[in-house]
């Protein structure tokens, strides 16, 4: 998927903070075939593009001349406000493979977790992966529907990606893995915190009452 962005040449005489007040969000375009520009983004439009694409999706870049395709590197934002104060674009080569990270997005329903026998730990959110720009995924699924046994393991082999999609991990490493749940014995049988003021103050009475006693 690849979302357009219409920019403009940013006019490096204007101060950043001038650009911010006017509602826009000053950038970079850089990359290893890509000479840095400085540019400047319509705030509005850009929020509604960050929301939509995220770091793995590419954004085609236009009002620059040829356009550019990008991807979202760094996003900072003000401490207070929250509001984006300036963005890095890493410009993509065509045609040649490029590495990123792509998000995990868990769907469905584990069984053993409705059975109440197990639950479902993630142990990854998002996997390194290497392919042409063309078929850059948004995402992976992983669905825990399969996930039926207190043994059960998702792996990176497990991982449905388009052809041409190569996930950097090892086949066997866990995505997620199911434990036992917790029964209500367990729970009852855990050792309870000693409230050791209610002590003292139990051990202070007792020697005050041996010592009255004494007299």
């Amino acid at each position: 998927m690849t979302i357009s962005l219409a920019v403009t040449a940013r006019d490096q005489s204007v101060k950043a903070e001038v650009i911010r007040l006017s509602g826009d969000v000053p950038a970079v375009v850089y990359g290893p075939k890509q000479e840095p520009i400085a540019i400047t983004l319509p705030g509005k439009e850009f929020e509604k593009v960050r929301k939509e694409a995220g770091e793995s999706t590419i954004i085609e870049l236009t009002g620059l001349g040829d356009k550019i395709e990008v991807l979202m590197k760094d996003v900072a934002f003000s401490p207070v406000k929250q509001l984006v104060t300036h963005v890095d674009f890493y410009a993509i080569e065509r045609g040649k493979d490029m590495t990123t990270d792509i998000a995990l997005e868990f769907i469905g329903e584990a069984p053993i977790e409705a059975s109440k026998k197990g639950m479902v730990t993630k142990v990854l959110y998002e996997v390194e992966v290497t392919c042409r720009p063309s078929v850059l995924p948004s995402h992976i699924d992983v669905d825990i529907s399969v996930l039926t046994t207190l043994e059960g393991k998702i792996h990176i082999s497990d991982l449905q990606v388009a052809k041409g999609v190569h996930i950097n991990a090892e086949p066997d490493d866990v995505v997620a893995v199911v434990s036992a749940a917790r029964t209500e014995v367990e729970a009852e049988t855990e050792p309870t915190e000693v409230d050791m003021s209610a002590i003292a103050v139990e051990e202070k009475g007792k020697t005050e009452s041996a010592e009255d006693s004494k007299e």
